[in-house]
């Protein structure tokens, strides 16, 4: 016992002492203390010669003091001990720091030759010579070993080397083979190539990678590359011809819709509503699953009411309810029960239809989170019908029933608005404190700009006469009411002059006026607000609207760059930067990648 008790203790000291020596030898390296590290490090080396890092170490700290020959001497020694190739690649190296090229170009050939014998030696021969910033022998090594092994991945690997060297197209080529035997990380590859691809189809890379992926159809058709070319097609806004690329996806691969349905949504978000249309249709023709028919037969019927004047909503209502009477009330329908909702209150001007659809369908057999999914529409359609104290039971009800969801903490800052809108500030801030700390990040954001917004306005006057017109306007928005929101923004502003609000409404006001279509007069505000408030919060905002609007409607390209360079010189942490900065270089006509 005291023997295995002795020999504990003494191999405890000695893996410290190893601990210690190792730590000392990196922090002596690190420092260019390259004469004590060495002594250290080949002191470890001695103990443990199989350790590679020790001897790269020993060989690395002979170099920097310039001690070739004894870094040689080494190398031979390993060499002799070890079969491994990549000691090769050090003497070489060796070699070239003495300026003699023609000795390390030797080696250097010798341990790339001997990777066709050993070529189980790849990844570290390569290595090696990545270290020392010989890309094109790492390069040759790595294609040496896909011909020895080609289901090996050292596609990646190559694919960022070819990208040191600016070998775009065989970067290319290689992240795509990776991608092939790699399909997990298709989304990473994507990021990769993302920053070489830009919305204009005319562009070097774009052009490049299109032929890279169609030069891949012809010699090894795979609906992957069909998939790549819709990838690009999107990143280009060319949705239709993403979308014939999926077609051909889904006629190799029938059991699966889902690059049609990840199309079909992109070009939903970037407001190609016709092609989102066509896909979306393509998607309820080949579909046998209820959930995806209902999903896309929803979508579908709201893409048609953006694209639809208000004599179509009649018959728009009929195949609401032709659906609803398909595939019943519960909680497989409830996004369509809350779409059609949606629809009647807001597009075809019923609220009150509306809320007696949602008091029936609360009827049906639901969860307690379908249950207050559809109150919270309810309570937002009373909200806009000024029937405040009905929607607030509702929102409550939601805070019981589904208590510590995001849902929940939604209905809570939604509560708060419509005190807000009620004019009741006081009781509205005590709710916002608490939301700010929200665990969904969006709601603790809207619950502080709300707080904000009260607590830096109600202090004008005891009766907060311009904050509660200001909430009056912005309810009217909400119920697209914009002329009556209108003419309260401007009583504000005439009644009001010196009131701290003023900078807010100016805000807002031009951005209706947007809506109306009163450019001069949107522009008009923006500049009141740059002139009038300099040192004012929002003025990065009113830079950034004015740019935009010079640039998308009054198509005054000087004027818009004018004010997205202001924002880049002179508002640098504003969230509106990197958009600026995007949209100053296009119109600049700057290659973006």
């Amino acid at each position: 016992m005291k023997l295995t008790v002795t020999l504990f203790i003494s191999f405890f000291c000695f893996l410290a002492s190893a601990q210690i020596s190792t730590s000392s030898a990196k922090d002596y390296f690190e420092q260019g203390a390259f004469e004590k590290a060495l002594i250290l490090y080949q002191k470890l080396l001695n103990k443990q010669r199989g350790n590679s890092y020790y001897f790269f170490r020993v060989i690395e700290c002979h170099q920097q003091l310039s001690q070739y020959k004894a870094a040689q001497k080494e190398i031979e020694i390993q060499i002799k001990r070890s079969r491994n190739p990549q000691n090769l690649v050090e003497l070489g190296y060796n070699y070239q720091l003495q300026n003699q090229l023609t000795q390390a170009d030797l080696y250097y050939k010798k341990a790339v030759q001997s990777i066709e014998i050993q070529p189980n030696y790849v990844y570290a021969v390569a290595l090696r010579f990545e270290a020392h910033s010989l890309i094109d022998y790492a390069i040759e090594v790595y294609e040496i070993g896909l011909k020895t092994n080609p289901n090996d991945a050292f596609y990646y690997q190559l694919a960022e080397l070819y990208a040191t060297q600016k070998n775009i197209e065989k970067m290319m080529e290689r992240y795509l083979d990776y991608v092939e035997t790699n399909p997990p990380y298709i989304s990473q590859v994507m990021r990769l190539l993302s920053e070489y691809i830009s919305e204009d189809a005319s562009q070097p890379y774009n052009q490049l990678f299109k032929k890279v992926l169609l030069k891949k159809l012809q010699t090894k058709p795979n609906p992957l590359w069909n998939q790549w070319l819709s990838w690009l097609y999107v990143q280009q806004n060319d949705f239709k011809k993403a979308f014939i690329q999926e077609k051909a996806v889904y006629r190799r691969t029938p059991e699966s819709l889902q690059g049609m349905i990840n199309l079909a949504l992109l070009a939903q978000e970037a407001r190609f509503s016709d092609i989102a249309l066509s896909i979306f249709e393509f998607i309820i023709q080949n579909t046998k699953e209820p959930h995806l028919q209902i999903q896309a037969n929803r979508i579908r019927l709201e893409l048609q009411l953006e694209l639809s004047e208000a004599g179509h909503y009649k018959e728009i209502n009929i195949r609401y309810k032709a659906l609803l009477e398909r595939y019943k009330l519960g909680v497989e329908t409830l996004d369509l029960q809350l779409s059609y909702a949606h629809f009647l209150a807001f597009y075809d001007q019923n609220p009150e239809a509306a809320i007696t659809f949602l008091k029936t369908a609360l009827k049906a057999n639901l969860t307690d989170l379908a249950s207050s999914e559809l109150k919270m529409k309810l309570a937002d359609i009373l909200v806009t019908q000024n029937k405040f104290n009905q929607a607030l039971i509702y929102y409550t009800q939601i805070q019981m029933s589904v208590k510590n969801s995001p849902l929940s903490q939604k209905a809570r800052f939604k509560a708060a608005k419509t005190s807000y809108y009620k004019g009741d500030f006081e009781w509205a801030e005590t709710q916002l404190k608490v939301l700010k700390s929200s665990t969904s990040q969006l709601t603790a954001n809207d619950a502080l700009e709300l707080q904000l917004l009260i607590s830096d306005h109600k202090g004008s006057d005891s009766l907060h006469s311009a904050l509660k017109l200001y909430a009056k306007a912005e309810l009217l928005s909400i119920q697209k009411k914009p002329t009556e929101a209108l003419v309260v923004l401007d009583s504000i502003l005439n009644n009001h002059k010196t009131d701290p609000i003023i900078d807010q409404t100016l805000l807002v006001q031009a951005q209706l006026y947007e809506t109306q279509k009163a450019f001069s007069k949107a522009e008009a505000n923006y500049i009141r607000i740059i002139t009038d408030y300099k040192d004012d919060i929002l003025i990065d905002d009113a830079y950034f609207y004015l740019a935009e609007l010079y640039r998308t409607k009054l198509q005054q390209t000087d004027k818009a760059k004018l004010n997205y360079e202001t924002i880049i010189f002179n508002h640098e942490d504003s969230i509106h930067f990197v958009e600026a900065r995007k949209q100053y270089r296009t119109l600049r006509g700057d290659s973006i990648n």
